[in-house]
């Protein structure tokens, strides 16, 4: 391990006082169950679209971001994520309508029916985040050739993840700089890791339209900033509470280098 001095300014988690640890894990509590909510959701939502629901795949990336190029957005919702909304036979009444052309007769035998029961709680166009389905002209939008996700999303989405993950991974690398870590470098590296991969994450949404395999760019860029979030977590949170003092922090300071 590298013996680099202690810099003048930094304060080891010992030195702090303990309102200022109180909040650090407070905050590190709620963080952590944020982002596993958040890989739930994010499982649920993008899992299933290359037709198996167990496992989010690189095949599920490339048909968010560039779509599946043969089915329809709505076949590809069914078959994925929304696969449990609806009983099988309505499925597979509602997927051959529209292999069929999506014409508006049978819509308003069959179709719309099937729609008003199961989708309407959610898809009545009163969530901007969500597909209008109230109407055949709203729905016939949904039943053309799937190309991903629109450009417009992107961009909303876009700013959401790059304030909201600048923040989270801000408030996390501000805890772990007062772990003691050494080499230096490496602990510099987990602070600025994730703000490396939420940029390529985000830039590879939109060349993954262009250029399929940059979903393994988002696939990696993903699994880096879960990683880096991991470390941190475990780090800030065994050196506050379990670990002893650093000797080389004890030397300078003369804290006691008991638990805590």
């Amino acid at each position: 391990m590298s013996e680099t001095p202690l810099h003048q300014l930094y304060h080891h988690y010992s030195e702090i006082p303990w309102s200022q640890r109180v909040l650090f894990t407070a905050a590190l509590i709620i963080l952590g169950f944020g982002y596993l909510f958040a890989l739930i959701y994010l499982f649920h939502t993008y899992s299933g679209r290359d037709g198996n629901p167990m496992t989010l795949s690189y095949e599920d990336v490339v048909i968010a971001y560039s779509g599946s190029g043969k089915h329809s957005r709505l076949e590809a919702a069914l078959r994925g994520p929304m696969s449990t909304m609806l009983p099988p036979d309505e499925m597979n009444t509602l997927i051959s309508w529209v292999q069929e052309g999506s014409d508006r007769a049978r819509y308003e035998k069959q179709i719309r029916p099937a729609i008003d029961k199961r989708c309407m709680a959610c898809h009545d166009g009163s969530n901007p985040h969500l597909p209008n389905l109230n109407g055949y002209d709203n729905l016939k939008k949904v039943t053309e050739r799937d190309t991903g996700t629109d450009i417009f999303t992107l961009v909303r989405v876009s700013h959401i993840h790059l304030f909201g993950l600048t923040f989270i991974f801000f408030i996390m690398g501000f805890i772990f700089s007062h772990a003691y870590v050494r080499p230096v470098w490496f602990k510099c590296t987990v602070v600025a890791l994730p703000f490396v991969a939420i940029a390529l994450d985000v830039s590879s949404w939109y060349f993954t339209k262009l250029y399929q395999p940059f979903a393994w760019v988002v696939m990696l860029a993903g699994a880096v900033m879960g990683l880096c979030f991991g470390v941190m977590w475990v780090v800030s949170m065994y050196q506050m509470w379990f670990s002893r003092t650093p000797h080389p922090v004890v030397q300078r300071s003369g804290v006691d280098s008991s638990v805590g």
